[in-house]
């Protein structure tokens, strides 16, 4: 292994799924300017929109995840190009 090239800064770090609020730890280097007390101990906090808890490959279940209204904007974009 090549001495040098590897984060410094590796740690804990909690990342929270908006969808379904699962919050699971894991080791990163993503810096966060929030944190989240987890079994009282503090963790910087990392939100996702989606995990393996949420996404339909995992769970089976087709779900619409919109978020800051993506497909509202998809359908006016392209509504002009529709012919109804």
């Amino acid at each position: 292994m090549q001495k040098g090239i590897h984060p410094k800064e590796y740690r804990l770090v909690a990342f929270k799924d908006m969808s379904n609020d699962h919050t699971f730890i894991t080791k990163t280097t993503a810096r966060s300017k929030e944190t989240i007390e987890i079994e009282g101990t503090e963790y910087p906090l990392i939100k996702i929109e989606i995990s393996n808890t949420s996404h339909p490959y995992f769970t089976g279940k087709m779900k619409l995840v919109d978020t800051a209204g993506r497909v509202d904007k998809f359908k006016k974009r392209y509504a002009k190009f529709v012919k109804n």
